[in-house]
């Protein structure tokens, strides 16, 4: 990784069961001296992402609350979708998620909650694989081959576990399937007793950058409630991905967003993953 890279990666020593980090947290993490893993610190803190506490730990800094609050004003999947989740829930009477992804995690970045006697563990900010789920398959089937072949060389074992495919050919096959139904649905995939229905959404360059997702109850959910919320999925997905390409009302052009690569995750050592075949 270059420098900024190998400073940066310093941010994903946060995670749920993280409370603070500290610079023996970071020599490890990087594998680099006590001065170096000192002058990453200091150029975190002095950028507001990271501020020192007691003790020597770090936490969070305050320039990640700015940051979240223009991302909630000015995020244009969010800005695009938020009409629609509230027309469509309010109709329904149903639970939307709205979905991105950036690596190889996808991430609730908005919700629109209006049976509040469903609770999901997708909460705003938290990622979660992108094998599992309405909210993930979507985005997965419609990734381009390159970034598939990427996925399953690093993560050849979740896709096999999540039921995806022994090997590229089935991986692929599957994917092809979830692409061409244009809607998902998940049965307790990530959260027991709840159901994901769950479409992808695309940019202005059609490309995949999200999904669009009904979180419901299965004991709760009829054959014919469920054809309703499968058919409605697509057509507010198809809502956001053209309000992506619409201006905005400040005046300017709606952006697509551009997710990153799925992450390379070092292999075990004295292992070497196998390459699919193109």
């Amino acid at each position: 990784m270059s420098t900024p890279d190998r400073m940066l990666s310093i941010l994903d020593l946060f995670r749920d069961d993280t409370t603070a980090a500290f610079q023996e947290d970071v020599m490890a993490h990087l594998e680099c001296s006590r001065a170096t893993a000192y002058r990453y610190l200091k150029s975190l803190t002095e950028s507001g992402l990271l501020a020192p506490t007691a003790g020597g730990a770090y936490v969070l800094g305050s320039r990640i609350i700015e940051l979240d609050r223009h991302l909630r004003q000015h995020d244009p999947l969010m800005r695009a979708a938020r009409d629609v989740m509230r027309a469509t829930g309010d109709e329904l009477h149903a639970n939307l998620m709205l979905c991105s992804y950036y690596g190889d995690k996808v991430m609730c970045v908005d919700r629109y909650w209006t049976d509040h006697s469903i609770e999901s563990s997708y909460a705003r900010g938290r990622p979660f694989p992108m094998f599992r789920g309405a909210t993930a398959k979507p985005i997965l089937a419609n990734l381009p081959p390159y970034q598939l072949r990427n996925l399953m060389l690093w993560h050849a074992a979740e896709i096999r576990e999540a039921g995806l495919g022994d090997d590229w050919d089935a991986f692929r096959a599957n994917l092809k399937r979830l692409r061409t139904a244009g809607v998902c649905v998940s049965h307790g995939e990530v959260d027991r007793g709840l159901m994901g229905i769950g479409a992808a959404i695309f940019s202005p360059e059609q490309k995949v950058v999200g999904s669009l997702v009904f979180i419901a109850a299965e004991a709760h959910t009829s054959p014919e409630r469920l054809d309703v919320l499968q058919a409605r999925i697509q057509i507010a997905a198809a809502e956001v991905s053209q309000n992506l390409q619409a201006p905005q009302s400040n005046g300017a052009a709606a952006i697509g967003i551009m997710p990153s690569r799925p992450r390379r995750i070092k292999a075990p050592a004295g292992s070497t993953p196998a390459r699919p075949k193109a």
